[in-house]
């Protein structure tokens, strides 16, 4: 919502890395700081400080599950409260034993519960400590997130709650990651949630631009463990995102671009520790894209299983293909693409989603409701995706894709192009998933 002067709010999330430390909240309180706008803030809990350190949550986890078991979790709350009471100190605040002490014997109050309660505790306590360190009002996300009682967000009260808060506070810092039940219960997002918190805030309060401060400075046309210096992308579409982050690309929780990509509000992936970056923009899919490259990334997923099925004039049989899929729902298998030809389809599955037996029972009733001619299971499949905005109304793309596939020697063993025609995706053998994202990033962007 637009202040007095009729400037609307930024709403910041920082991740847990972004306020490991004390040093960590002094460059949050800097970025703040330079831009009046900047009136929401929403935090995670405290990160690991480097790959020998624990993160907040997985330490309150630990005290949870050690509480149910039946034992004392002294030792892993006593790094809880170390942590804090060291922030608070090099900071110059006041201790909060009160609270640490509340969220202990919470802890042991919720053990025979389930978990959320403790694993909401990081962000709680983060929030109390960074808004006195800012000066700013403390709202707990338990007045403002709401959630049915069946656990589904309950989007229509949290938005009501989101645009009081807009009226009745100029600026506020907002735990992430948890909202609250019908019956007072907490509950949390998955892991990784407290990006969902900012997306939300920034549609309740109607935000200019929702910035989710982390440690890289945006996101990167191509994994850089796989290949070497990729170059950073400034701007990137929402389906783009998406495409890119179901293929392994992750820089942002993929649930926490519907709030904003609904309200079409621009999210900027930035970077705590170099903020003059510019990090990446997340735009409009009808934002204008004519500066944009040919291709805006490359991303890669292993362990997919293709079931082909092949049956002689399956295109001339009603109700083949929505027999094929009540087979997966009723065994609970979500399917991730269907090329079909007049006599085949291929179901791509992800391996984990055939786990526990479950294959040979879907693969039992596809041959006794189906009848095909053949069913063959090719596992161990990758898929590599090329995303764009331009390839659509570029000649030559795919030519070039596969042209540098072929030079390779990488055996493509499936394609596939939505409607859209902003993505090219091909499987190929996990063992040349690498090796392909190489070649066409080299195709593309050399």
């Amino acid at each position: 919502m637009a202040d007095a002067n009729g400037i609307k709010p930024i709403v910041c999330k920082f991740g847990g890395t972004s306020v490991a430390d004390a040093t960590q909240l002094r460059k949050v309180r800097d970025i703040i700081v330079t831009d009046p706008r900047r009136r929401f803030i929403v935090t995670s809990a405290f990160g690991k400080r480097d790959d020998n350190d624990h993160g907040c949550t997985d330490l309150l986890l630990l005290c949870h599950q050690t509480a149910k078991a039946g034992f004392r979790f002294d030792e892993p709350f006593r790094h809880i409260k170390e942590r804090h009471r060291a922030i608070r100190s090099k900071l110059g605040l006041k201790p909060i034993d009160q609270c640490l002490r509340e969220v202990e014997e919470g802890i042991i109050e919720h053990r025979e519960g389930n978990r959320d309660f403790a694993a909401s505790r990081g962000e709680y306590l983060m929030a109390i400590q960074l808004a006195e360190f800012l000066g700013m009002p403390f709202v707990d996300a338990a007045e403002l997130i709401f959630f049915d009682e069946h656990g589904k967000l309950d989007i229509e009260r949290t938005r009501a709650a989101l645009a009081a808060l807009a009226v009745r506070c100029e600026r506020a810092v907002i735990p992430g990651f948890y909202g609250v039940l019908p019956d007072g219960q907490i509950k949390t997002f998955s892991r990784g949630g407290s990006d969902i918190s900012g997306a939300l805030v920034a549609e309740g309060v109607s935000a200019e631009l929702y910035e989710n401060w982390t440690d890289v400075s945006g996101l990167l046309s191509a994994d850089p463990r796989v290949v070497s210096l990729p170059k950073p992308i400034a701007s990137v579409s929402y389906t783009e995102l998406h495409e890119l982050a179901y293929t392994g690309a992750k820089v942002i929780h993929p649930e926490a671009v519907l709030p904003v990509r609904r309200a079409g509000i621009p999210i900027n992936i930035r970077n705590t520790n170099q903020p003059e970056d510019p990090g990446t923009l997340i735009v409009p899919d009808d934002h204008p894209f004519d500066s944009a490259p040919l291709v805006t990334g490359i991303a890669g997923r292993k362990d997919f299983t293709v079931v082909h099925i092949a049956k002689e004039g399956m295109n001339a049989e009603q109700g083949i293909g929505s027999r094929l899929l009540a087979i997966l729902a009723r065994h609970g298998v979500n399917w991730e693409h269907m090329p079909t030809s007049l006599d085949t389809i291929s179901l791509v599955i992800h391996a984990e989603q055939m786990s526990n037996g479950k294959e040979r029972l879907v693969l039992n009733d596809i041959h006794r409701e189906l009848e095909p001619d053949s069913v063959v299971v090719l596992p161990h499949m990758a898929l590599v995706a090329t995303v764009g905005r331009r390839m659509a109304h570029t000649p030559g793309i795919a030519a070039t894709l596969f042209g540098a596939l072929g030079a390779e020697g990488i055996n493509i063993r499936m394609i596939n192009q939505g409607s859209s025609e902003i993505s090219i995706i091909i499987g190929v053998e996990n063992a040349d998933c690498e090796r392909a994202m190489r070649a066409i990033y080299q195709a593309f962007f050399a």
